[in-house]
C-alpha cells in the first residue's frame, strides 16, 4: 500500500520557500550573518584555493574543471561562499543556489562532490562566523544557511532524477512510487 505524502505536493519554487521556512533562520541571525560579509570577502579567496587544491588533486574532479577558464570559477566560488553571509535567504537567494545545483547536474557532476567538499567551505564558514560579536549564535545561524544551500543543491539532483523517471514510467506518483520501491 502507498502512503501519500503531503510533502509530495510542494513542487517547483515552491520547494524553496519551504526549505527557507525548514531552516527557520530568524531575522537575528540573518542580521548576524549580513554584518560579516566584509569578514567574508577577506577569506574567500584563501577558501578557494583550498576548495580547488583539493577539487584538482584528485581525478575525478578535476576532469570536470579541465578546460574551464581558472579565474571565472574562482570568481564564482567567491561570491557563492561571500553570499552566504549577506543577511538576506529569501526566495532570490533560493533561486540563485538552485541554479547552481541545475548546473552540477547540467555537466554530470555527481552530488557526491559537492556534498565531499563541505568539509572545506566549513572551518572557513567558521573562522567567519566566529569574527561575530555573537560568534555562538553566529555559527549557528552559518550552519543553518549552510544546510539550507546543501538541501537546495540536493533539490535541483532530486528533481531531475524525478522528472526524468517521471517520464520515463509515465507520471510523477509512479515515479515517486518506483523510488519507495513499491
Amino acid at each position: 500500500m502507498t502512503t501519500e505524502r503531503s510533502s509530495w505536493q510542494i513542487q517547483n519554487e515552491a520547494v524553496l520557500g519551504e526549505l527557507i521556512d525548514l531552516m527557520n533562520l530568524h531575522a537575528d541571525e540573518q542580521r548576524l550573518l549580513g554584518e560579516l560579509s566584509s569578514t567574508a570577502t577577506a577569506v574567500a579567496p584563501a577558501m578557494t584555493e583550498a576548495f580547488y587544491a583539493r577539487l584538482f588533486a584528485h581525478p575525478h574532479t578535476a576532469e570536470y574543471l579541465q578546460g574551464v577558464h581558472q579565474d571565472r570559477l574562482h570568481s564564482m566560488l567567491q561570491q557563492w561562499f561571500i553570499a552566504l553571509f549577506c543577511g538576506t535567504y529569501d526566495e532570490a537567494y533560493a533561486r540563485s543556489r538552485m541554479s547552481i545545483g541545475q548546473i552540477h547536474v547540467r555537466i554530470g557532476l555527481p552530488v557526491r562532490y559537492p556534498l565531499a567538499m563541505l568539509d572545506v567551505v566549513m572551518p572557513f564558514g567558521e573562522q567567519v562566523a566566529r569574527q561575530s560579536s555573537q560568534p555562538e549564535a553566529a555559527l549557528k545561524a552559518f550552519h543553518k544557511v549552510l544546510a539550507l544551500d546543501v538541501a537546495i543543491f540536493n533539490q535541483a539532483y532530486e528533481d531531475n532524477q524525478l522528472r526524468h523517471l517521471a517520464e520515463l514510467v509515465g507520471g510523477e506518483r509512479l515515479a515517486r512510487r518506483l523510488l519507495l520501491g513499491q
